[in-house]
C-alpha cells in the first residue's frame, strides 16, 4: 500500500486495528498505552509496540501530549494508520521526533486500503518525508 506521510519514521509490529476512534487523553493510560476508555470496543487492548490503525482521533488537543508522553515513556505505537489526517496524532508524534529524537511514524491511507486492512498480521510501515509505503503480513490462519 502507498500512503501520504504526515511523519516520518520506520516500524514493523502486530496490527491493532481500533473498530472506533479514541481520545488518548482521557482514553488510554499514559503509563502503559493501553485503552481505558469504559466506551470504547477494544477496552483493556495495548496500543504499545503495535501498528495502531483508526480512522481518527477523538476530541480533546490534550490528546497529543499524552501521546507524546506515551512515546517518551516507550509504551505508545510503533506507528499509526488514518484514514484521513489527524493533527492531534501528527502533533504528538512531530514534538516526540523534536524533544525526544524518537520516531513514529504517522501515515494516512486511502478509503479503499484502511478498508482493507486485516484483523491480524504484522504490518511494516516505512515513511520519509515525502512518501509512505506499508506492508502487510497477515496471520496464518489455522
Amino acid at each position: 500500500m502507498i500512503g501520504t506521510p504526515l511523519s516520518p519514521g520506520r516500524a514493523s509490529a502486530p496490527l491493532l486495528l481500533l473498530d472506533e476512534p479514541l481520545s488518548f487523553w482521557g482514553g488510554s493510560d499514559v503509563a502503559t498505552g493501553e485503552i481505558t476508555d469504559v466506551h470504547h470496543p477494544q477496552r483493556g487492548a495495548r496500543a504499545a509496540g503495535r501498528v495502531l490503525a483508526l480512522a481518527a482521533s477523538r476530541g480533546s488537543s490534550s490528546s497529543s501530549t499524552v501521546l507524546a508522553e506515551q512515546i517518551r515513556r516507550g509504551v505508545a505505537p510503533a506507528a499509526v494508520l488514518l484514514r484521513r489526517p489527524d493533527a492531534i496524532v501528527t502533533l504528538a508524534a512531530i514534538v516526540a521526533r523534536e524533544l525526544y529524537a524518537i520516531e513514529v511514524p504517522v501515515v494516512v491511507l486511502s478509503a479503499g486500503d484502511f478498508g482493507a486492512l486485516p484483523r491480524t498480521g504484522t504490518v511494516t510501515v516505512a515513511a520519509t518525508d515525502e512518501s509512505a509505503e506499508v506492508w502487510i503480513e497477515e496471520a496464518v490462519r489455522r
